[in-house]
């Protein structure tokens, strides 16, 4: 049985920025479903902790009423996301299969938690930095030029770059013809990056992990070593797999995440289902 998927982006990427994973999913049978930006439904706002994003989610998972179940993919928000509704909701998915989304939880928790309430994560971290990013090009061509250039996308495979210029951006209609703008608000992003969940470590005592999960994770990822490989490691145990790559590994290496994620669905299709 070819389990169905629901995917999960992370913050700032477009659903489709992924599509050369969906298309090896999809080669091989799994129907994959996508949340295309979450935080841009004014149904469900960015407020503290997520709970609206992960409504989102929820939402969209039970709209789909898949009898046997979907398998939740999700990567960095998309994956904590998919994480916290399957200790909620245990019996919607059939596994899980978490790319770079480390467990935030312990005293790394608090002191999110206390920047916030100090009022530092609006000043400092990344929801600083995406509050700065550059929003408008004069075409397409130029918005390529522009993120090539850069080390952290020239680490992307060239394929998956642009996809993110075709789905990442879109017509500007408050300039000229051809400009466009990132359709991924960057305050958007920056809310979610400054209202990260800090109740991860409370949730996952009161509702322990029950689903067959797996969590990938890049070696050289500075967000994994942030929260803690170990806080990880204790949710997931030896499904706590570390591949080549950081915390964008998904994009820099798709084909070899691509794979690794359908020989996952094969172990969960061969689960029986709880």
């Amino acid at each position: 049985m070819k389990l169905p998927i629901v995917f999960a982006h992370g913050n700032g990427f477009p659903a489709h920025t992924y599509r050369m994973l969906f298309e090896v999913w999809r080669a091989h049978g799994h129907a994959v479903h996508v949340i295309e930006r979450f935080g841009h439904d004014a149904r469900y706002p960015v407020t503290p902790g997520w709970p609206r994003l992960m409504q989102q989610h929820l939402d969209v998972v039970q709209n789909l009423a898949l009898p046997d179940g979907a398998v939740w993919i999700g990567h960095s928000l998309g994956g904590v996301i998919s994480l916290a509704n399957a200790c909620r909701e245990p019996a919607l998915p059939r596994a899980l299969i978490l790319l770079d989304a480390p467990v935030l939880r312990g005293w790394r928790a608090g002191l999110v938690q206390g920047a916030r309430w100090l009022g530092l994560s609006e000043r400092l971290g990344p929801g600083a930095i995406a509050r700065r990013r550059r929003r408008q090009w004069d075409s397409h061509d130029a918005a390529h030029a522009h993120f090539a250039a850069k080390a952290l996308f020239a680490r992307w495979h060239p394929q998956v770059l642009r996809d993110y210029i075709q789905h990442g951006l879109e017509l500007d209609p408050t300039r000229g013809s051809g400009s466009v703008r990132l359709a991924f608000d960057p305050d958007i992003e920056a809310q979610i990056y400054n209202t990260l969940p800090a109740h991860l470590g409370a949730l996952l005592r009161r509702h322990p992990l029950r689903t067959l999960a797996w969590l990938l994770a890049g070696r050289d990822s500075q967000e994994m070593r942030q929260c803690g490989w170990g806080h990880s490691r204790a949710v997931f145990g030896d499904r706590l797999i570390a591949v080549e790559g950081d915390h964008l590994f998904p994009m820099q290496h798709p084909q070899a995440t691509a794979q690794r994620v359908l020989e996952l669905l094969a172990q969960a299709s061969a689960t029986p289902a709880p």
